[in-house]
């Protein structure tokens, strides 16, 4: 077969620089093979909305294929056609000329290109002796295992040979993860590009350079599991893969985040060392009055271990002068309103927000620098972060995934990364906190479980809500992972989801606010593909 599958990194919207990269690869390029691209390469996304917006991009694609053709090369590039006024995903065969084509001949074989409607529904007729599936799949947990599945399935019912082709590289929340493929008639993969890099894959000398970490089904699809070994190294991988684009395709190359000793901040530190180098990290210990020397000896170690730069900037000046502030000014405004809450959290954001303005002066003075959001997924889902506070950040790599899932990162890094065991135990044994406010039981500061709930068990509410659609009703029926490990009675059970879903419902507003984050679960509350309005009232009760 004299088809080569170029697997590259697009920039959306840069026609100039996607044309250049393709440009690159037929100038290596021989007259008799065909270079394929992904679908909508020279446009680089899979939303339109720039397209409608700036109808000026269509002449700059012309003009790229028209460049394109002048090389006299074979290829075959995905990209965006204005068709009655609506806007739709085409293919352009250009060799001495540029044409549109759905199916096409190439040395002698038949080819048809298809879509992702297609593919899952095999059963159709063609006179192609090759499929090529030029498909944009993004990276998600338990993705491999259905899209091998499905493109398998394609060649067994059509006893044919079927190309899936993949783009690498990370789109604001989106991160495509290549691995494109040949499979042969009995399904079999006879041909695979890297995972995660930018790869030419040249099909006339098949090569499987390696399965993917995910490529078995990682967890149970029917029930909730801590075991998360087969997702980690892909988790990985499409993190530090999403920090880079970000961070490069915005311009950005240092980032500052707060190390406050606690599991969050330590595994974003991990991540942008890894993808940043060490160099252009920057954390910053923050301590309060509450905060423990251990957590300030567990965030110097992790920065010594990393050898990332590390200051220490205490906020009891900042907590003080906006205390004394918030005193005059509630004194002022108490004459308007009476309705104060007899507990309130201004004590424990001042210190939060302090520590934000810190990041952000940081960020500010020093060029191409970004302060990091160190939300996850568990805490965003019950509104535990502040506003402007630990939320407040221009990126949150960790914002979709689980805080139990963290855990078996960071052990997953102590043993995978090149340095060995960087994230010190003790971050890892100790219970997570903020360390914002004392818990009026025990006269020490506040740990999450205390006021949440176990993470165990409500990751696995994630999990259900996520992956089942079930109800309170529902859930109350069905054996947590949790009640198998410990003792649980109904009562505290029902309490537990009760909390759960009343502090969901009231965070959904913080979601809208966070910063942009990477998509790597198998399903999000990411406003990019979930829209659930703020001031929804669903009754989850029932």
């Amino acid at each position: 077969m004299n088809l080569v599958l170029a697997q590259l990194n697009p920039s959306a919207g840069d026609i100039e620089q996607n044309k250049n990269k393709i440009i690159e690869v037929l100038k290596g390029s021989k007259s008799n093979e065909l270079t394929i691209f992904p679908e909508l390469f020279i446009y680089g996304y899979h939303n339109f909305d720039m397209l409608k917006k700036f109808p000026f991009i269509f002449s700059q694609i012309e003009n790229a294929l028209e460049e394109i053709k002048s090389l006299n090369k074979p290829v075959l590039v995905g990209y965006p056609e204005l068709i009655d006024n609506e806007i739709k995903s085409s293919f352009a065969l250009i060799d001495n000329e540029i044409k549109k084509v759905k199916t096409f001949s190439f040395n002698n074989k038949n080819y048809e290109i298809l879509s992702i409607e297609e593919v899952k529904n095999p059963d159709f007729k063609t006179n192609a002796d090759i499929l090529i599936c030029p498909i944009l799949s993004i990276s998600k947990t338990n993705k491999e295992y259905f899209r091998n599945n499905l493109f398998k399935n394609l060649a067994i019912k059509q006893n044919k040979k079927v190309i899936f082709l993949n783009q690498i590289g990370a789109i604001d929340e989106f991160i495509y993860d290549g691995a494109s493929r040949l499979y042969d008639e009995k399904g079999e993969i006879i041909a695979l590009a890297k995972s995660f890099e930018e790869d030419i894959l040249n099909l006339a000398n098949p090569k499987i350079e390696k399965y993917p970490s995910d490529f078995n089904l990682t967890t149970n699809l029917d029930s909730f599991s801590l075991n998360y070994e087969n997702d980690l190294e892909r988790t990985y991988k499409a993190l530090i893969l999403s920090i880079k684009d970000y961070f490069s395709k915005n311009g950005f190359t240092q980032a500052v985040l707060g190390l406050s000793g606690g599991l969050d901040s330590t595994i974003c530190a991990v991540l942008l060392a890894d993808a940043l180098g060490a160099k252009n990290v920057l954390g910053v210990s923050m301590p309060s009055k509450l905060t423990s020397n251990e957590s300030k000896f567990d965030g110097k170690t992790l920065a010594d271990n990393l050898s990332i730069n590390y200051i220490e900037a205490p906020i009891k000046a900042y907590h003080d002068a906006f205390s004394n502030g918030f005193d005059k000014i509630f004194t002022e405004t108490s004459k308007y309103w009476c309705n104060r809450y007899t507990s309130s959290f201004t004590q424990d954001n001042i210190q939060a927000r302090s520590r934000a303005i810190i990041l952000w002066g940081i960020a500010n003075e020093y060029g191409s620098t970004l302060s990091i959001a160190t939300s996850d997924k568990s805490e965003t889902y019950m509104g535990y972060a502040t506003i402007n506070g630990d939320m407040s950040g221009g990126f949150a790599p960790i914002l979709d995934v689980t805080k139990t899932k963290l855990f078996a990162l960071a052990r997953w890094m102590n043993k995978n990364r090149p340095i060995k065991n960087a994230i010190p135990e003790n971050i890892i044994l100790k219970p997570p906190g903020a360390e914002l406010a004392l818990d009026p039981n025990t006269g020490k500061t506040l740990k999450a479980e205390d006021a949440l709930m176990p993470y165990e068990f409500m990751d696995e509410v994630i999990w259900v809500i996520e992956n089942t659609n079930q109800s309170i009703d529902n859930m109350m029926q069905k054996e947590f992972l949790y009640e198998k490990k410990n003792i649980l009675n109904i009562e505290t059970k029902k309490l537990w989801l009760e909390k759960f879903f009343k502090r969901m419902n009231s965070a959904i507003y913080k979601w809208y606010i966070s910063a942009p984050s990477p998509i790597v679960d198998s399903n999000s509350i990411n406003k990019a593909i979930y829209n659930q309005p703020i001031v929804s009232k669903i009754n989850y009760l029932k």
